[in-house]
């Protein structure tokens, strides 16, 4: 079926169906919105983990033992700013390091972030085209039994151990969608809308929190289906099933599918999970949804589609 495909991602785990999207599309048939709420200014550079993440999966120089940041990576920089006493806690690696330097002259200089993005997607080799949730800043807050840490602060800096009671997204309020982010959300040959196998609280819910873009999907004539971060009651990278369980929800897909249920008519499941009901409304579809290799990335990304065009046809 033809048509264009919207997915929503951040972080590791989007990344890499955004990946397996791209191989299963025509470059011109995707677009892929991406959460800034974790993005930060740090040793006075503008840095944005999930876009970053995203345009190195696409672009194939992602590591994938980390699962984040360049591979082949070399850290002479970082060593030398630990050995002058300086902030080492966020690692920045050579290679990473050059992309965080020209955004942040490119933004200095009066690009806006959807700008920056494009330049360095055609500079990667990118075809797809890659849109911040927002070109104003967004910025995750984590209310923690300790009291309020930004999204950095919190993940890499405490490594996610202070205990989670909500979370905020300060700027969203006033924030405006990418033009081109509410355009293809609206296109009439929308095919599908996919919400990748991302953290709910802190990757997803930040896009849907920017004016627009959860009213535009509601909207949507396309069907929009989910994909599991959950699997057999653990998250496969991050912090969800730990922040599930101390928000007191059950870890388990269903649950993050209740979480969606205003949004989405299909959700992805995997068969480790327990069977479930799913809210009305709403489709279960089962299949392996761990990506261990490039070729699951492409597996799991024709079985979305497939079923988003069930979907469709139903619909």
């Amino acid at each position: 079926m033809n048509g264009h495909v919207v997915a929503l991602c951040g972080g590791v785990g989007g990344a890499k169906l955004a990946h397996g999207l791209a191989m299963a599309l025509p470059p011109d048939e995707l677009s892929v919105i991406v959460n800034t709420g974790d993005d930060f200014q740090h040793l006075g550079l503008y840095i944005c983990p999930d876009l970053d993440s995203v345009m190195y999966a696409l672009a194939g120089v992602a590591d994938p033992v980390r699962g984040w940041g360049r591979r082949d990576e070399t850290w002479s920089f970082m060593a030398a700013l630990k050995g002058l006493g300086g902030e080492s806690w966020f690692q920045l690696g050579d290679r990473d390091l050059a992309l965080h330097v020209e955004r942040t002259w490119r933004l200095a200089h009066g690009a806006t972030l959807s700008e920056v993005t494009a330049h360095l997607c055609q500079a990667l080799g990118i075809a797809v085209r890659v849109l911040p949730m927002s070109d104003d800043p967004v910025r995750t807050r984590v209310l923690t039994v300790e009291g309020w840490l930004d999204f950095q602060q919190y993940f890499v800096h405490r490594q996610c151990q202070p205990a989670v009671r909500d979370f905020v997204f300060a700027g969203a309020e006033s924030a405006q969608p990418p033009a081109a982010a509410l355009a293809v959300l609206e296109r009439p040959d929308l095919r599908a809308i996919i919400i990748c196998p991302s953290n709910p609280f802190v990757s997803v819910e930040p896009i849907l929190a920017v004016a627009g873009i959860r009213s535009a999907i509601q909207r949507a004539a396309a069907p929009v289906i989910a994909v599991t971060p959950i699997i057999g009651g653990k998250a496969i990278k991050g912090p969800a099933a730990k922040m599930m369980t101390e928000l007191g929800l059950e870890v388990s897909a269903a649950a993050v599918a209740q979480r969606y249920k205003d949004l989405i008519d299909g959700f992805v499941i995997d068969p480790d999970d327990a069977p479930s009901q799913p809210p009305a409304g709403v489709r279960f579809f089962r299949t392996a949804t761990l990506m261990s290799t490039t070729e699951d990335r492409l597996r799991l990304a024709r079985e979305v589609l497939k079923a988003a065009d069930i979907l469709g046809t139903v619909a």
